[in-house]
């Protein structure tokens, strides 16, 4: 079995992204280079903000659509009641037809959202096979393994002494005749890996040691190596995963912000946008962590710079969104999508009057839970104080005397000097 972990991705489409972001991620390890700093986490956290900006227009497309599709949601869902139960041909038929034309009253389809994840898909992997793989994409990086790997592989018995090395370290069987495979195994060699290597080829033992110290110092980042996996000892490294769940769950908790609440929160469970998110909350940070735990550190790197620069991104969407008019906004997106229709020679869609109403309401809706907050406070304090009231009236009005009378309020003074007593001791 050979493995093949940081040779170039060749699979189809996948590999040519790859192949460009490479590039991105070379110009910037050399641009890094020319201060002083040879670095693959910084330059790791230049690329992500790179990439991240590039695919702002679509995350701003995506988030657009979520948006209007929030605006919907009452209008589906009234659909959804009006034909629940009912799973006949022609009630299935009529559904559909009224549910594509509220999309199409609102100038968006209920794909609208899958176009731009088709197309962040591939680039996503893609990326991860860069920062994953970074000596087969980055040359300046690369150039410094073939400084060992070059004469090693002239040396006399190589290919029965590294392979013996591999099988006893337990990194598997590699084609170790090409040099991007050798390049795979050791750039997975920690320093005592190293100090062994020298050992087992003496005569290279300098130019090992003087190169492996270079690549030590691109791959350290903070302290960490970016090369190796955090595990699950209990060590500084833990902190990548860590950090890549916490970032990720509160990146997709503003993300909620952006979505009206519910006026009831039973219907919640009809709202299968409510759901998702609700889920995508939950467990896209465990599934974060659990992949930087068993990944390199530098992906580890590459998760929590993605969350940041997400978060910033979000917080300027949501402010965004929050001071947009959602009627113009509407308006905006049928004039778009009429535009399309009448390209195809279909009729245009006007914004109906729910829609206007949909949009205003959910302008209010902010300061309509905000009122209804402070009104149930206001009445559990009162509550409160009525409870403390006839608590107070009940104890010293207990007694077999008249109400009012002498006796009553000479039991009063002393169920009112017995009570202070009791505080004393």
């Amino acid at each position: 079995m050979v493995y093949m972990v940081l040779t170039q991705s060749s699979t189809f489409l996948i590999g040519d992204i790859a192949k460009l972001l490479g590039i991105i991620m070379d110009a910037l390890f050399e641009f890094t280079t020319i201060f002083g700093v040879t670095n693959i986490g910084l330059s790791i956290i230049l690329f992500t903000l790179i990439v991240k900006l590039l695919m702002f227009p679509l995350t701003i497309k995506q988030q657009k659509f979520s948006k209007i599709s929030s605006i919907m949601q009452p209008e589906l869902q009234a659909i959804q009641k009006k034909y629940k139960g009912k799973n006949d041909q022609e009630s299935m038929l009529r559904m559909n037809e009224e549910t594509k034309a509220v999309y199409a009253k609102y100038g968006t389809s209920p794909t609208g959202g899958c176009l731009q994840l088709l197309i962040q898909l591939p680039i996503l992997y893609a990326l991860f096979r860069v920062i994953n793989n970074i000596p087969a994409y980055v040359n300046s990086v690369k150039s410094v393994f073939l400084n060992i790997v070059t004469p090693l592989m002239q040396q006399d018995g190589f290919l029965d002494k590294i392979a013996e090395f591999a099988s006893k370290h337990g990194m598997g069987n590699y084609d170790f005749t090409q040099s991007n495979y050798v390049i795979d195994l050791l750039y997975r060699f920690t320093g005592t890996e190293w100090q062994q290597l020298e050992e087992l080829f003496p005569s290279l033992a300098e130019t090992i040691a003087e190169n492996s110290a270079r690549i030590a110092q691109m791959n350290t980042f903070l302290g960490l190596d970016l090369a190796s996996a955090p595990g699950f000892a209990l060590t500084p490294a833990l902190l990548i995963p860590v950090l890549a769940g916490l970032s990720q769950w509160y990146s997709a908790k503003i993300m909620q912000t952006n979505q009206p609440e519910e006026a009831n929160p039973s219907e919640q469970s009809d709202n299968p946008m409510a759901q998702s998110m609700k889920m995508m909350t939950t467990t896209m940070p465990l599934i974060s962590a659990f992949f930087c735990i068993s990944m390199p550190c530098g992906l580890g790197v590459y998760w929590i710079a993605t969350s940041v620069v997400q978060i910033v991104q979000q917080l300027g969407i949501n402010y965004y969104f929050n001071h947009t008019d959602m009627e113009k906004l509407i308006a905006r997106n049928v004039e778009k999508a009429n535009q399309k229709r009448a390209k195809k020679g279909l009729p245009p869609q006007k914004v109906s009057k729910a829609a206007s109403i949909n949009a205003r309401n959910l302008n209010m809706a902010g300061d309509k839970l905000a009122r209804a907050e402070e009104l149930k406070k206001k009445q559990r304090d009162l509550e409160e104080k009525y409870q403390k009231m006839q608590e107070a009236t009940e104890y010293y009005n207990k007694g077999l005397a008249k109400p009012g009378s002498l006796s009553a309020k000479a039991n009063m003074v002393q169920q009112y000097n017995e009570k202070n007593e009791k505080k004393k001791k």
